[in-house]
């Protein structure tokens, strides 16, 4: 054990060097050479040191370093459950199948939604065989209008599923006094909001469950991953379930016997004392992660609250340039919110006279700067869902304007002044040409 114990931390002392030298040579930025991504991972030594001490364990699975991110998580989010899973899109398909079970939901009800989406936001309500309903949103913070909810209503109408759209919490009193108004559920996609906030209060805590993303373009990252969390403690052992094969047992992995009667259990219409571990109450699937993703995820969080000021301060950087440019409608944020900036956003004006959306991308293009569409615009013009099962409430014109006029930058912790500076100019330089 000894020599093992000083291999190892030889290894662990090349690994911090390396990673030194590593993050030194990337430092270097030339304008309109260095492509500036929109975002992006922000590792340090600490990370990798995690991640090769969690490799030589050898566990691979799920184990003590999941326990230790989880128990983590829930201590950062103020909440009493949280799950690791393999995904932020998992993380949807976790909650919203779980919910339907927990409230015991009938195929063919219906959950609003908005009508600019991410994909697996939407695909978890339909592959639970529910129904979305499109609400159109509000220019500016691209969150669902709330004024136009109540329309929507029907006697199928069970749930309300929303996004806090790039870091920028939706009006959460407006659509919880909707929700209680007609006992309706409300689910959170928080994987682009991680630390944003509503009266001081972290959102995913609102409703019956939240989800987050821990992929590279996330707040914090794990590669891969993500997480469900909720106060709910029905649910959050009918999500668990989910994720491991949709297994009765709730034993670790590698673990066995802890109900301390494993072959005296009698459930559906298995013999009396079949194996608990092989006994199945849940349509699930395998949705866990790995300990080598959780390492890292451990000393991320540890990181998470810079990372956003860092967020938050690139954000503010870019307001304020964007302010002098009257072609673009700002991005804004509900008055008793404190968002956790995933990115930038713009629309630009339908009067604004010399250039479309399509060629500013192309100058950013050829100017190395990196920019994303918001998602999927008016999802319901997306390829994938023209045969869907989705209703639209009232017209999606703020939708459509998303899908044709707006954009968004990085604001990611791996942004520098000097980039944001070059951002600047460079718009500048297209919108005087």
């Amino acid at each position: 054990m000894e020599k093992l114990e000083k291999i190892e931390k030889e290894i662990i002392n090349l690994v911090e060097d390396y990673v030194s030298a590593k993050n030194e040579h990337s430092k270097h930025f030339v304008p309109g050479i260095t492509h500036i991504p929109v975002s992006g991972r922000v590792l340090d030594e600490y990370d990798y040191k995690n991640l090769i001490s969690s490799s030589l364990d050898g566990w691979l699975t799920a184990g003590e370093y999941t326990e230790i991110f989880e128990k983590n998580l829930r201590s950062y989010l103020n909440c009493r459950h949280s799950l690791m899973v393999n995904s932020g899109s998992s993380a949807n398909l976790v909650i919203m199948t779980g919910i339907k079970k927990l409230l015991d939901l009938n195929d063919g009800d219906e959950v609003i939604t908005s009508g600019v989406n991410f994909p697996t936001t939407l695909n978890p309500i339909l592959q639970n065989n529910l129904i979305p309903v499109l609400i159109d949103v509000e220019i500016g913070s691209y969150n669902i209008n709330p004024e136009l909810i109540e329309k929507a209503i029907t006697k199928k109408t069970k749930g309300i599923v929303l996004a806090h759209t790039l870091g920028n919490p939706f009006d959460v009193n407006a659509i919880l006094e909707i929700c209680q108004k007609y006992d309706l559920f409300l689910m959170e996609d928080c994987c682009d909001a991680l630390g944003a906030k509503y009266e001081n209060k972290t959102v995913g805590n609102f409703g019956l469950a939240g989800s987050l993303s821990f992929y590279p373009a996330h707040h914090i990252t794990t590669g891969e991953g993500g997480a469900v969390y909720t106060n709910n403690a029905k649910l959050k052992k009918i999500m668990e379930s989910i994720r491991d094969w949709g297994r009765d047992c709730y034993c670790p992995p590698g673990v066995d016997n802890t109900c301390k009667k494993r072959y005296d259990w009698q459930l559906g219409e298995l013999p009396h004392g079949y194996d608990h571990k092989y006994t199945y109450s849940n349509i699930g699937y395998n949705l866990k992660s790995s300990d080598l993703q959780a390492s890292i995820g451990i000393s991320q969080l540890e990181k998470a609250d810079s990372f956003i000021e860092k967020r938050n301060s690139n954000f503010e950087k870019l307001y304020k340039y964007f302010s002098e440019f009257d072609q673009f409608i700002l991005p804004k944020k509900h008055e008793k919110s404190e968002p956790s900036w995933f990115g930038f956003p713009l629309t630009v004006k339908k009067n604004s006279v010399g250039f479309n959306r399509q060629e500013l991308l192309i100058h950013y293009q050829e100017h190395n700067i990196g920019n994303r569409l918001l998602f999927a615009g008016n999802i319901k013009k997306q390829p994938a869902y023209e045969k869907a099962n989705i209703k639209v409430s009232g017209n999606l014109q703020n939708s459509d304007i998303v899908m044709n006029h707006t954009f968004w930058l990085g604001v990611y912790p791996g942004l520098t002044d000097e980039m944001i500076d070059y951002i600047y100019k460079s718009t500048k330089e297209f919108l005087t040409k």
